[in-house]
């Protein structure tokens, strides 16, 4: 077992064990389980509801919920393309009780009931696993696997909100050859789709960002060798969906970072504990998410918490992170009331952060929220200059999304690219480990800033273009060499993917929209567009601690090729364009993508790419449902 992933299962067994004791104090029992389907594959993403509680399998379809009380519990599983399953089970005191459940394929409100599931003692009891204890009884009796809260009901008017999105459209090569945006690595809008598909719901479209969903996934593109923050791969390919078009895929591959290159980490968490934060799936989970980055702090890195309700509040002072306890014990004493001053909460963070700045190091304000600001400075515009003050004084921002109902995502959104940080959605704690854990390199150590992608497409070859997705990140071509033009940052490790829809010249797609013009004809071509070039990427971008950018240039030949990468990140931009519905699918069909996606897995270490397909089986039983 890699160093990495023996990191993890001592991580998640930490907070397991952490959580049994806390249920030990009170008498109260464990109920463990595993779902398999019928012929014994594991389900990720199966809501499991016991004793009013709720929680999600993770990638091996394994459960725990801890903190019930002796007796007999009515215990459902829930997952959509497959009969609800009911059992009972019984929950013995201090003890931790496991089965397992097999769930078959069915329809909608179809429901199977199991005989009773006859539980089996865990040999390890709760006044054992005291024995093993890392000393820290910081987190309450709650969930892991992930919490879930189900659609909004007994009256509660749901007020998400998300930007909305309009799908980027053709543009002619002749007209304008240039087509320039900002990266993209924020991934909150893959878990968000993933709460709606686990719903049974479909999500909104404008919940739907296509670069998130591709930009989910690590890709195999080449590893950085010449001293450069990120690698560069492109490849074009064949269209799935329009056998008259190609895809264009450009793949950046940030570098990624060992023990002995990781620099110190100066962090403040902010943690909004206003009321709204109360339900299980907000708060609760934020408070298992922390104790997951716990035990892999180091005595170089510095930790803080800020809280925020009614006023905000310093929770705990800079800390070492090698002082398990105590941050630990700081973390259990967060608790939800009162109204949100958001940005009375980020001035304490960031004063926090600037008090203990360290240089050469990352400081970073990370921000738990469901984004719902209703006190103080309310105004995105405030709040985002308040954020790009700190930016350029070297403090950053990343986001972490929590709850529903009131989830403001396009807040979240906007604040996190102002911040120069990343937003990621955590529906679970499962999605905890991999944004704070599997990943914590990309979602705390910047390794290039302000990164924009300028493609020159030749008009002899591609006739027009369009990107598929980054529609809030598009800029204009004057941009590009303007390096007070704040763009997106790349974080270690990250794989960054764009892809362009292109028809070849003299293939119209009859969509441009745009007459002719009156006055002049396409500009003459030059020597170079006789060559064998389809197009060149011009990326720039900013080292962490600089001011003037980097010019990278990459010629891409006009050759077809099929590779694992374009098959893969093909396949989830085509369910992007199925869950909003768009003008462009084309011929996009569940099964067809379904099928590429599972030839195109490969290497898949923590099972995210296995659970992209249930995810696809779920998105297409609810689209059925929707239409009927």
């Amino acid at each position: 077992m890699s160093r990495a992933l023996k990191s993890s299962a001592l991580v998640c067994l930490a907070v397991i064990v952490t959580l049994v004791i806390v249920g030990a104090q009170s008498s109260t029992g464990t109920v463990r389980g595993v779902v398999k389907d019928s012929s014994g594959a594991t389900l990720p993403g199966v809501l499991i509801r016991i004793a009013a509680r709720t929680a999600i399998t993770n990638e091996k379809g394994e459960f725990i919920v801890v903190g019930i009380k002796p007796g007999f519990y009515e215990v459902t599983a829930e997952l959509a393309g497959f009969a609800t399953t009911r059992t009972v089970a019984q929950v013995t005191a201090d003890h931790i009780s496991t089965f397992s459940l097999t769930m078959q394929v069915g329809g909608v409100n179809e429901t199977v009931n199991v005989a009773a599931a006859t539980p089996t003692v865990d040999v390890q009891s709760v006044s054992s696993a005291r024995a093993v204890s890392p000393g820290s009884a910081g987190v309450a009796g709650g969930v892991i696997g992930g919490v879930h809260g189900g659609v909004i009901g007994g009256g509660t008017f749901n007020t998400e909100a998300y930007d909305r999105v309009d799908d980027n459209q053709w543009t002619k090569t002749a007209r304008k050859p240039l087509s320039t945006f900002s990266i993209d690595v924020d991934t909150a809008s893959y878990s968000n789709v993933r709460r709606f598909l686990n719903q049974g719901e479909r999500p909104p479209k404008d919940a739907v960002r296509i670069e998130e969903l591709i930009n989910y996934f690590t890709y195999a593109y080449p590893e950085p060798r010449d001293g450069r923050p990120f690698a560069v791969f492109t490849a074009i390919g064949d269209c799935p969906w329009n056998a008259k078009h190609r895809l264009a895929l450009i793949g950046l591959q940030a570098r990624r970072l060992n023990a002995e290159n990781t620099p110190a980490r100066n962090i403040v968490f902010l943690i909004d504990t206003s009321g709204s934060m109360f339900d299980p799936h907000k708060l609760p989970l934020v408070k298992a998410s922390l104790a997951l980055l716990v035990p892999n702090l180091t005595a170089r890195d510095r930790v803080a918490i800020v809280a925020y309700a009614g006023r905000a509040g310093l929770v705990l002072p800079a800390t070492s992170g090698a002082d398990t306890e105590t941050i630990m014990d700081a973390i259990s004493r967060l608790e939800a009331g009162g109204s949100t001053n958001g940005a009375g909460g980020l001035v304490l963070a960031y004063q926090i952060a600037r008090e203990h700045f360290i240089k050469g190091a990352v400081n970073r304000v990370v921000l738990a929220t469901d984004g719902d600001f209703n006190v103080g400075v309310t105004s995105q515009g405030d709040l985002i200059r308040l954020i790009e003050e700190h930016r350029e004084s070297g403090i950053t921002l990343s986001v972490l999304g929590y709850g529903m109902g009131n989830l403001k995502d396009s807040t979240m959104e906007k604040l996190a690219d102002k911040g120069n940080g990343n937003y990621a959605y955590i529906d679970s704690l499962q999605e905890a480990q991999k944004v704070l854990v599997e990943q914590a390199g990309g979602t705390f150590v910047t390794v290039a800033k302000d990164v924009k992608i300028q493609v020159e497409f030749n008009p002899r070859v591609v006739g027009e273009y369009r990107l598929i997705g980054y529609e809030n990140r598009v800029l204009q071509d004057h941009d590009f060499n303007n390096d007070r033009k704040d763009a997106g940052d790349i974080g270690a490790g990250h794989s960054v993917t764009a892809l362009f829809e292109i028809a070849p010249a003299g293939e119209s797609t009859e969509g441009t929209g745009v007459d002719p013009l009156k006055y002049q004809r396409p500009n003459r071509l030059s020597a170079q567009a006789n060559g064998d070039e389809a197009m060149t990427v011009k990326l720039r971008y900013k080292k962490p601690d600089e001011s003037v950018s980097t010019l990278a240039i990459v010629a891409v030949r006009n050759a077809t090729e099929s590779t694992p990468e374009l098959g893969f990140a093909s396949a989830v931009a085509e369910f992007g364009m199925l869950l909003r519905d768009s003008e462009h699918k084309g011929s996009s069909s569940f099964a067809d993508m379904r099928e590429r996606a599972a030839r195109f897995k490969g290497g898949d270490p923590f099972g995210h790419r296995a659970e992209f397909l249930r995810l696809v089986d779920a998105a297409e039983g609810v689209n059925r449902v929707s239409r009927r």
